[in-house]
């Protein structure tokens, strides 16, 4: 019997105990199977990886680096069975190969599933809380790999802040942001990092915005050639320590409502504060229930670029240079933003409402158009909480960039921090082949068919342990011991 304590009300400790762990009977069959006399040697434990954890390419090195970690210094030649168990119960042994990439990194981004974070700059909810550089180190060390920024003029319209526009959130200003992404980008993953930029600026603000992000990048920022548009994106080995702006091309800068609401910082209605409809759609409310689409929800700036032309005559060409990813939506409903251009690829961004009605109507066209271009899903603007939503939406219809809140909690968040866990935590996880094979309509997957089961994953649950291995012992709150949790080891068979 062990004791556990945890203190409550500053002064005061509750002590509870319990009891130590023993291996089940599943566990004690197989370490008999491979020991002998009672001891696993770094033989038997390597047959063990190779047979039982199908680990091909493990070697005695390995074997023996596990013996050591697991046994005390009297007991190096092998495992007893407490060792053994404790080992499978580990760090390491962990369900996925954290610390490897495993996967084919040179086919074009576009052909990945990207860890992506919403408005990543807000350290609470999406209203009043303070805007600050520290979520985005954080994000960054937990390998997100695209990080949104809203970037508008400071009061004195002579700077620029980052601030979830129309809102009570504190500024934060750019610059501090932008440094924090150069500092920070690959402490975990080397792979680029995409920044994406929602644009609120005169052309005054864009030529300093162009010259705080070529100053503090430098030579690790990704821009194609002068006056060419990407028709294919490169691949994530080649744009490795990378990093690569991606917004719409610039436009004539507006004065308006916009900028008033800002500067009173008065509390605004929900339709005021997550944005006005999708330009595209506002005209075509009819049209827009066939397609599957209605615009209130939309509180990304992608506008139409049909007059890109016209309107670039304004933008400062140093900062159009710096937009390798182009984003927008053209005029002309759904089935024109969906539209595939074989000469350019772009990015097209619609919310998690706008997908799921797309998606009744659409879902193989949407496969299609996320084989050559990137589609980014951003929450709901009711989501004042900084709440997520079901990413396998976005995942089973192709998109790469499914934005989470990263500062929030829940299972929503909790399933995206699993799936980037794989592929040693690089950030990019390959699509399956069947989401990449193009053709005819009739070839393109639908995520709506019922397909035939091809695989079968049998997990047993052999125990559960408590609270004190993650939590440090003592309460959460001033007066609440922690809330008690299980934690699941779990051995898999595939057949």
């Amino acid at each position: 019997m062990s004791k556990q304590t945890y203190r409550v009300c500053f002064c005061f400790r509750r002590r509870f105990r319990y009891t130590a762990s023993e291996a089940p009977r599943e566990i004690k069959t197989i370490f008999e199977k491979y020991s002998e006399n009672g001891v696993m040697t770094v033989d038997h434990l390597l047959r063990f990886l190779i047979d039982v954890q199908k680990q091909d390419k493990a070697t005695r090195e390995d074997a023996q680096s596990i013996i050591n970690s697991a046994s005390s210094l009297l007991h190096r030649n092998g495992l007893h069975l407490d060792a053994f168990f404790k080992y499978l119960f580990g760090d390491n042994n962990p369900p996925l190969a954290l610390r490897e990439v495993h996967q084919d990194m040179d086919a074009p981004i576009s052909h990945y599933f990207i860890f992506t974070g919403h408005n990543s700059y807000l350290t609470g909810n999406q209203l009043s809380s303070d805007c600050s550089e520290v979520p985005i180190i954080d994000a960054l060390k937990k390998g997100v790999r695209v990080i949104e920024l809203d970037i508008w003029p400071n009061s004195n319209k002579d700077d620029v802040d980052v601030l979830h526009g129309r809102t009570l959130t504190a500024p934060v200003e750019l610059i501090k942001c932008l440094k924090a992404i150069r500092a920070h980008a690959f402490d975990v993953s080397d792979f680029p990092v995409v920044v994406t930029l929602e644009d609120h600026l005169t052309p005054e603000l864009q030529s300093k915005v162009a010259e705080m992000v070529t100053q503090i990048f430098g030579e690790i920022l990704f821009t194609p050639p002068v006056g060419e548009s990407l028709k294919e994106f490169p691949s994530p080995n080649s744009l490795k320590r990378r990093i690569i702006i991606s917004t719409k091309p610039p436009k004539e800068y507006k004065e308006g409502k916009d900028e008033e609401v800002v500067q009173k910082g008065k509390a605004l209605g929900d339709e005021e504060a997550w944005g006005r409809e999708i330009p595209s759609f506002i005209d075509r409310k009819k049209s827009d229930v066939k397609d599957g689409l209605d615009g209130n929800d939309d509180d990304d700036d992608d506008d139409d670029d049909d007059d890109e032309d016209k309107s670039k005559k304004n933008a400062p060409p140093q900062y159009k240079h710096l937009i390798a990813i182009h984003a927008g939506k053209p005029k002309g409903g759904i089935t024109e933003c969906l539209k595939v251009d074989p000469d350019k690829v772009r990015r097209l961004s619609l919310s998690e409402e706008q997908l799921e009605k797309a998606a009744e109507k659409y879902a193989k066209q949407i496969v299609r158009f996320t084989q050559q271009n990137l589609l980014r899903i951003y929450p709901k603007g009711t989501r004042v909480t900084s709440s997520n939503y079901n990413p396998l939406v976005g995942w089973s219809h192709g998109a790469q960039m499914v934005a989470f809140n990263m500062q929030g909690y829940g299972r929503s968040l909790w399933l995206m921090q699993g799936m980037f866990r794989a592929n040693g935590g690089c950030g990019y996880i390959k699509k399956p082949d069947i989401l990449l094979k193009g053709g005819s309509d009739n070839d393109i997957f639908d995520p709506k068919a019922t397909l035939p089961v091809k695989t079968t994953l049998r997990v047993t649950v052999y125990m559960g342990e408590g609270w004190y291995f993650d939590f440090r012992h003592t309460h959460f709150d001033q007066y609440s011991p922690p809330d008690f949790y299980t934690r699941v080891n779990f051995l898999t068979q595939m057949s």
